[in-house]
This record gives C-alpha cells, structure tokens and sequence, in this order.
C-alpha cells in the first residue's frame, strides 16, 4: 500500500515522501509510531501543492545558487541532543532536520533529498554537503552537541567512538606445560636399522662360531 511518510524513516524515505511498504509493515510499525498515514488522494493532492510553494523558495538559477551557497557558507548549525556516555544519540540528526532547521533559522529552502549525509547517529562536527543548484555545492558546518554539555575535542571524541567498538575475542589459552613434557617424551618410531641393532644375536649363531675356533 501506499503511505506519506510523516517523519524521516530510515531505508524508507524522507518525511513527505510517497512510498509503497507492505500493509502488515504500515499498520504493525509505521501507524501505531505515527511514522506514517495512508495516502490518500487528498492528503497526496495537498502534500504536492505544499512542496510547490516550498520550491518557490529554492534557487531557481546559477547565480541564485551561487548567492545562498556564499551565505551558507558562514552558517553554523548546532543540535542539542540527547546522547550516551560514548556520544550514540538516543535519537539521531536526519536530512530533514537539517532542511528545517535552515528554513527556521535562515529562511533558506534546500531540497531534502539533496543533503549529501546519512542520519546522523554520534555527537560531533560534521561538514554537510548540500546541493542548491547544477554544480553549485555547499558544505554547512554542523554541531551536534550533548544536550546540556560541550562538544569534546576531535581527539576525546575518536576515543570515545573506539571505546564503543565490539572488542576482538581473546586468543584460547595455551594448553598446560606438562602437555608440552608430555609431547617431548613421546618416543619416536625406531627405524629398521635401529631394530636390527637392537636385536639379540640367536644362540646357534654362538655355538657355530665356537666349533670353528675348536677346529
């Protein structure tokens, strides 16, 4: 069936987003978390009309592009936002917010789907690429802060990203040492010849040799 996507959903669309998902995934996941509506003609009619208006707001040329990157360029965002010891946001930072957060602030109208990054999991200082018109490319600084804390420094923040990665398995222990005197004392398989010396000489071979020294 198809639903608008109400919020930004991971490996599913951008919030406003018309996508087709299976019916037991919309009424089991997307509805109940108010992720989701159905898309009805109506609500699809308005949700055009809407991003019509938001485009009116976006560069129309290269020189329009060229002026808003020149401005972005001196922008800094800045996220407050809940976050563990490590720096994993309980939430996370998506293209959405992004857009939103320039339109509040700046009154500048970017198009989602041309925000260069993924959603943003981990507190830290992130340059977003953002596209506003054929070739014309801006990189916006972006912080994403602990809420009621600091950003660390890039070097605390690289520990602390190492210190959540999974730890390698430690090697098996080595057998005990008397396993090793063990091996070292196993004897090891006698040769032929070895055997032929080793053997004891038979009793006629004695008797013939005296008889030879009588004669």
């Amino acid at each position: 069936m198809e639903v608008i996507l109400l919020k930004d959903v991971e490996k599913v669309g951008l919030r406003g987003d018309v996508v087709s998902v299976a019916r037991g995934y919309a009424r089991n996941f997307l509805f109940p978390r108010s992720l989701a509506q159905e898309a009805t003609p109506a609500r699809v009619a308005e949700l055009q009309k809407r991003d019509e208006q938001r485009a009116r707001h976006q560069a129309k040329s290269a020189d329009e592009a060229e002026a808003l990157a020149k401005k972005l360029g001196a922008v800094e965002l800045r996220f407050d936002v809940k976050a563990g010891p490590t720096g994993s946001l309980f939430g996370s930072v998506t293209p959405t917010d992004i857009a939103d957060k320039l339109w509040e602030e700046q009154k500048i109208r970017v198009d989602r789907r041309k925000i260069g990054v993924d959603t943003i999991k981990r507190i830290g200082r992130y340059e977003v690429p953002i596209g506003l018109f054929q070739d014309v490319t801006v990189d916006v600084r972006t912080l994403v802060v602990p809420e009621d804390g600091e950003l660390p420094s890039d070097e605390e923040l690289a520990a602390m990203e190492a210190a959540e990665q999974p730890q390698p398995a430690p090697a098996e222990a080595e057998g005990p040492a008397e396993i090793e005197d063990l091996l070292d004392e196993t004897p090891t398989p006698a040769t032929e010849a070895d055997e032929a010396q080793a053997e004891p000489e038979p009793e006629w071979r004695a008797d013939a040799e005296a008889a030879l020294a009588d004669e």
